[in-house]
Formats: structure tokens, sequence, C-alpha cells
């Protein structure tokens, strides 16, 4: 008779706990899609990419956040020296001036969200607003010769910013808010060209999804003959692009509406502020194979068939 294997006691994580159950409440969605809906209708053009960091390759709010932040931070440390209240006057002043553009950028992202995503994501954005009021009113105490009454206002600003600090931190780390989805695909395909299926089962003008490795693949054929083959997950939030809109030579996620040029997987809208990764094609006895682009040193540029006609690389 065998004794019964113990297993490890483990003490319940009563914030995960408690951050899972948030993010499964559906209470907070009737708030959440109106100021998604809200957001989405701000006339910003092309500035709504500059702001979700298509530019910079990730998104723009976690490095505009380290400025408030940083600012109040130093604040508290000056104030629990009591000995410099102009300057620490200053840096929560500094703080609350660069809160509104992180704010911003902030905004722009999470309405681009999930719903799991958007009830974390709103819950951080009310622990920040707290703490805007509260410096708020510390600098308005400072101003008036109240420092104490300053000194305590910024220290339960500087608590509910930890707050916001954690849940933003659960939303991109947990939650992979932000993150590029489609990073780990170079490190799944293994080198040199693998076969998708036949030609005659691409139709074309119309992407289709096939796999490598265990990677979906949005493969599509055009009507004068070129394969173009990318990542199928967007980058952004892993939607399929193999059910997605094609249209001026690039295509668009269907649940977020990022777009990607289909000759070289570039980002050419955001939210997504990673590229997809692309494939070279070609065709070989009927055959389509497809290598990962960039792969290999040498990465040939679109040739003419061959005299026998039995490859063509795209």
């Amino acid at each position: 008779m065998s004794a019964r294997r113990r297993h490890p006691r483990t003490r319940e994580n009563r914030l995960l706990r408690l951050l899972a159950r948030l993010e499964r409440d559906p209470r907070l969605d009737p708030v959440a899609d109106a100021l998604g809906a809200g957001i989405r209708s701000l006339p910003l053009g092309r500035a709504r990419d500059v702001l979700h960091g298509t530019w910079l390759g990730h998104p723009v709010h976690p490095l505009l956040v380290q400025v408030p932040i940083g600012s109040w931070l130093s604040a508290a440390v000056l104030d629990l020296r009591k000995d410099r209240p102009r300057e620490a006057g200053l840096l929560v002043g500094l703080g609350l001036a660069a809160a509104a553009p992180a704010a911003l950028t902030g905004a722009v992202d999470w309405a681009e969200l999930n719903p799991p995503q958007k009830r974390v994501g709103l819950v951080h954005a009310l622990s920040n607003t707290a703490a805007v009021t509260l410096y708020t009113a510390s600098l308005a105490c400072r101003a008036t010769g109240r420092t104490r009454a300053g000194r305590t206002l910024g220290f339960l600003g500087l608590a509910a910013v930890g707050a916001g600090g954690m849940l933003g931190g659960h939303l991109a780390y947990r939650q992979a808010a932000g993150a590029n989805h489609a990073e780990a695909v170079p490190h799944l395909v293994s080198p040199g060209w693998h076969r998708i299926g036949p030609l005659d089962d691409l139709p074309p003008g119309l992407p289709v999804r096939r796999g490598v490795d265990d990677v979906p693949l949005m493969v599509l054929r055009e009507t004068d003959g070129a394969i173009h083959v990318l990542a199928d997950r967007c980058s952004h939030l892993a939607g399929p692009l193999s059910e997605g809109t094609v249209s001026g030579g690039c295509v668009q996620c269907p649940w977020h509406g990022s777009v990607f040029r289909l000759s070289d997987g570039l980002n050419v809208r955001g939210p997504a502020v990673a590229p997809q990764p692309a494939f070279v094609a070609r065709v070989v006895d009927g055959q389509v194979e497809v290598r990962l682009r960039g792969q290999d040193e040498e990465e040939p540029e679109a040739v003419e068939p061959s005299e026998a006609g039995h490859e063509h690389i795209h």
C-alpha cells in the first residue's frame, strides 16, 4: 500500500483572484463600450497612429508615463524631508502637466482592446484619475500656503498612482495588451522551404489560411499570379488576417482595423505598432512553398520562371 503523495501547500493569491474576477465582470462593459466608441470617433486623423506609436515600434504610453510617475515620486522624497516645499510643488505641477499626453496615448490604445483588457484598463484609468485629482488638490494647497495638507494629498496621490501602475502592469504583462502577438513566429518556423499545398487550391483574390510548423499563415494569390504570405495572427491582438479585407496591396485586420502591406508585412496603419512576419513564396511543380523572409542571409528577389517552367519565386 503506497503512501499518499503530499502536495505542497500554497497560499492563495487574493490579488490575482480579484483581478481575475475583474476581467470576467461584464458590469463595466456599458461604460467601457461608450467611452471606447467616443475615443474611436475623435477626429485625430494620422495623429492617431502617432499616439499609438507606429513610428516608434511599440506603444508610446509606457514611455510617457515615466514623467508624471518620476516627478511625483521625486516630490514625495522632498516632502519626506520637509525642507524644500517649493521644489516639491514644482515637481507636482510638472507631473500634472505630463499626465495629459500620457493619458491621451493610453486612452487611444485602450479603445482598441478586448473586453477583459478594457475592464482592467478602465479601473486603471479611474485609479490614475483619482491620482490626478489628489495631486491637483495638493498643488492648490501648496500654492495657498497649506503645505502640510499638500504633502498629505501628495502621498495619497502617490498611493493611487501605485495602484494604477499595478493594474497597468497586469494589463501589459498578464493580459499582453500592447505586446507584439506575432513576435514568436521567427522562433517557431524552421529554416528552409515549406510546402503549404497546391497552387490550384488558392482562389485568386481571396485570402485563405494555411499553416507551417503550427504557425497559421494568411496566403493571397492575386489575379496576376503573385502570391503574398503573412503570418495570419495580427501583431496587435492576434486577429485573423485571413478573414480580413484586401485592398490597395494591403490587408486590414477584421478585429481592430490594423493595416499591413502584403509585400513585406509593414504596418501601414495602427493600432498595430509592429510589422507582420512575411514569407517568400515560390511554386514548384504546381505546389506552393514558403520561406520566412529574412531567415536566410541571401534572399532572392522575384524572378522570372525558369526555362523548364517548374519554379516561380514571388
